[in-house]
């Protein structure tokens, strides 16, 4: 039995993550999305960091054509050439990853969060205890994950959707790891609406819960004889 190591298995995930990430580039060009069906309400947040993805595109195309005339070495252009041309498509494929798999409020009151090909929180309806508009601005990275449950999900190093859970709710972590969210903080460009949505259906699903069950007819036309 063959052993793999945990620098193995990041190395996998990591690739898989990067893969998925190129295969989205053909629904991004044929404005395809991931995971929204009818009646469900997709929620984009790719507004704060559309800018700083493509100027970073563009400053990698800049560095190719400098370094070009700059080095005099055919085969060190080449591998620069390799590294930035894979650079701007790993940056593109980010953009359509996001695109594509945006947030979605399902039909049922049920939430699903995503970053790109590297998050997918599926949070089920019963579970949504509340949700509110609310902008913070958390520094660092993307994704943080508190050791309190705490899932933080910014854009642009900020999130403007604060969603509380009834209870824990397991996900996966990008490099693997199963992890639990207690609050679940997320940008999204329009984030009234998505709080709107999730109200809406979550309204929806309590008035059809509360709703008296129908009474079956009583039966007529019939003859007993004795």
């Amino acid at each position: 039995m063959v052993t793999v190591t945990a620098p193995v298995r990041v190395a996998r995930r990591l690739l898989a993550h990067e893969l998925r990430g190129l295969r989205g580039l053909g629904p991004w060009a044929a404005r395809r999305r991931h995971g929204v069906g009818p009646g469900d309400r997709a929620a984009a947040y790719t507004g704060p960091q559309t800018p700083t993805l493509f100027a970073f595109a563009f400053l990698a195309v800049v560095e190719t054509v400098v370094l070009a005339v700059v080095v005099p070495w055919p085969l060190v252009h080449a591998a620069l050439l390799f590294v930035d041309a894979y650079t701007v498509l790993q940056i593109i494929a980010l953009h359509a990853a996001c695109v594509t798999r945006p947030h979605v409020a399902g039909a049922d009151g049920s939430l699903r969060v995503r970053y790109g090909q590297l998050l997918d929180l599926r949070i089920p309806a019963p579970l949504v205890r509340g949700v509110r508009v609310d902008r913070r601005y958390p520094e660092g990275r993307a994704l943080r994950f508190g050791a309190d449950g705490t899932v933080d999900v910014s854009v642009g190093n900020q999130t403007t959707v604060t969603v509380e859970l009834a209870e824990p709710v397991a996900f996966v972590r990008p490099l693997g790891r199963t992890a639990y969210a207690r609050v679940v903080r997320l940008h999204a460009d329009d984030p009234k609406g998505l709080v709107d949505a999730l109200r809406g259906a979550q309204e929806r699903r309590a008035a059809v819960a509360d709703r008296p069950a129908p009474v079956p007819p009583e039966p007529h036309g019939l003859v007993t004889r004795e």
